[in-house]
């Protein structure tokens, strides 16, 4: 890593914590903290439960919790077990919570409104491009890929989104049945894995890697939700799917597609895929894709 680059992420972070005012106790003027202010305003009109507010945040259960018991104290929210799961808890602003939301989010675009106004109408277009570039880059940065089972409720939820967006795009519609879908089992170790892609705790993408014995590595069931689309998502399940192909020795990874899924067939040959005959008889691919790496040793991990 850069020690430049590293120095001028901590300038532009002190710079903005101190232009915000989160150094200070009453954020916005308000009587209460940044943390408990920007939980105010996560919990939202319509309420949100305890555990989607942590993975939402970032924060840990304890401090979550004390956040919490201070706004109840303040009459602000309320903080109840569903009634059909106890240990689901749900955060709901009072009417007092809603009304000091509301000064939040005056006094928030006051704050908003002063950082632009000494500039000139060229210096905010470019402050505000600026701040959009940064959250988009942030954004993607807290995208996490883990390795889970297929029958895991986050791996199920996008495979079916994935099938729902193939029958709208396809010309033909898309039927599970009649592809050749890998089964479970050969996205498990050790004849494959499944990689999810949470943002925020939210599952927003998905690819599965087949490792057959004797043969080519191959990618399937790549999706990105549409929400998602660029942060480099496909870009980056593909590099993670190609270093644990090549960390199994693997030399060779493959793929294939359908013609109506332009933005992937462009990805996968600015990633260094070439089109190659069909290997397989996928009814719904039009393109298949291969791409040589550079097997490693094998992964022991």
């Amino acid at each position: 890593m850069d020690a430049t680059q590293i120095d001028r992420v901590r300038r532009f972070n002190r710079t903005v914590t101190e232009r915000v005012g989160v150094l200070h106790d009453r954020y916005l003027g308000l009587d209460r903290p940044v943390g408990e202010a920007r939980l105010l305003w996560e919990i939202g009109e319509q309420g949100r439960d305890v555990r989607l507010l942590r993975e939402r945040l970032g924060l840990d259960s304890g401090y979550v919790s004390r956040l919490l018991r201070s706004l109840e104290a303040a009459g602000l929210v309320t903080v109840e077990p569903q009634p059909r799961d106890k240990r689901v808890r749900t955060a709901r602003l009072t009417e007092a919570g809603r009304a000091e939301r509301a000064v939040l989010g005056r006094r928030s675009d006051a704050l908003a409104a002063s950082l632009l106004a000494p500039l000139n109408s060229a210096q905010r277009a470019r402050l505000v491009g600026a701040m959009a570039e940064v959250d988009r880059l942030l954004t993607a940065a807290t995208v996490t890929l883990d390795v889970l089972d297929p029958g895991h409720p986050d791996a199920e939820h996008c495979l079916r989104a994935y099938f729902t967006e193939l029958a709208d795009r396809f010309e033909s519609g898309f039927d599970p049945a009649r592809s050749l879908l890998p089964d479970a089992g050969e996205l498990r170790a050790p004849h494959g894995l499944f990689l999810v892609a949470r943002l925020h705790g939210e599952p927003v993408g998905c690819a599965g890697l087949k490792l057959p014995p004797g043969a080519p590595a191959e990618i399937k069931r790549m999706w990105v939700a549409p929400h998602t689309r660029g942060l480099g998502l496909g870009r980056r399940f593909l590099a993670e799917l190609e270093d644990r192909a090549a960390r199994q020795g693997r030399d060779v990874l493959r793929l294939d597609t359908n013609r109506a899924l332009d933005a992937a067939i462009g990805l996968y040959h600015s990633c260094g895929f070439a089109e190659v005959p069909a290997f397989n008889d996928e009814p719904y691919a039009h393109h298949w894709f291969e791409k040589r790496i550079a097997a490693t040793s094998a992964d022991r991990t």
